[in-house]
């Protein structure tokens, strides 16, 4: 089970791992999805009247987008937190969407654990994966995806938490998504040397200077499955608000390719780590050591 804070985080940082488990008969994915990312960009001029700040409509808009993604992954089991709609995009810190009591940095824990509670005890997934305490760069809900996650990780298998949302269930693992620092440097030097998109990293010198690089000694666990990449591009191209042929994500994936998007990273932070089958000691499967 993935849980993401909004459409189109499904795919930057885990959509090759998804597809390359939903293509297994064997492997049910889940992805849980906490916002409709009402309060993101919109990129395509004509559609530019959804946004918060006139029509308001970017979150009706985004769950076409969203379905199109898990579509192109193959990912059949979609669910927002709560149904579509129940808690907003918080927004960045400091912005006024971050303070509307509708956002989910403002909802009640308990109301949102319990909610999170009721898709863990139906699914009862063996692995959870989220993001890290920073939420990756510090998205509200982000970090908030990362603590009901982590929580559930905790309380789910305790009858005493929220009994009315079902027996309780405990997953074996959970896993935070990670960026490592040798796969941002490629992209910088490729950038340098290419000269394509080189504004794109204006003032960063190196790795070093990106926050949400992750030392590769951190790195437990690694997927590489290049015969996704396409899945993934796919996927990324169906959020058509949000990205543009011609931003980051697909100057990279036009760029290195397969060596920036053929492989994701995470770190396991519950769980017991599996057998080492990649590279510097990595797992090379979310559910490596588990009795399946």
């Amino acid at each position: 089970m993935f849980v993401h804070a909004h459409p189109d985080d499904e795919v930057i940082g885990t959509g090759l791992t998804m597809a390359s488990y939903a293509a297994d008969p064997e492997t049910h994915v889940t992805l849980v999805t906490c916002t409709l990312g009402e309060m993101g960009e919109v990129l395509v001029p004509e559609l530019i009247n959804l946004r918060s700040d006139r029509g308001d409509q970017l979150g009706g808009y985004r769950i076409g987008e969203l379905a199109r993604s898990c579509e192109a992954l193959g990912v059949t089991d979609h669910r927002f937190l709560g149904g579509p709609g129940r808690w907003r995009d918080s927004g960045m810190m400091g912005t006024p969407g971050n303070d509307d009591p509708r956002c989910l940095w403002r909802a009640d824990p308990d109301e949102a654990a319990a909610a999170l509670a009721e898709i863990v005890r139906a699914v009862r997934p063996q692995v959870l994966v989220t993001y890290d305490s920073n939420g990756g760069y510090g998205h509200p809900d982000h970090i908030r995806a990362h603590e009901l996650t982590v929580r559930m990780f905790e309380v789910a298998g305790d009858p005493s938490f929220a009994p009315d949302t079902g027996p309780p269930w405990q997953p074996a693992k959970l896993y935070q998504t990670a960026v490592a620092r040798s796969m941002i440097q490629a992209g910088i030097d490729y950038f340098r040397s290419s000269g394509t998109g080189r504004e794109l990293f204006d003032g960063v010198q190196s790795a070093d200077d990106v926050p949400m690089a992750v030392p590769d000694s951190a790195v437990t666990t690694e997927i590489d499955s290049p015969a996704h990449f396409e899945a993934k591009v796919a996927a990324m191209r169906a959020h058509a608000t949000q990205m543009t042929t011609d931003g980051f994500f697909f100057v990279l994936a036009d760029g290195i390719g397969h060596r920036a998007w053929g492989t994701e990273h995470y770190i396991l932070t519950r769980g017991e780590r599996g057998p080492a089958g990649g590279p510097n000691g990595r797992e090379t499967d979310l559910f490596a050591g588990l009795d399946l």
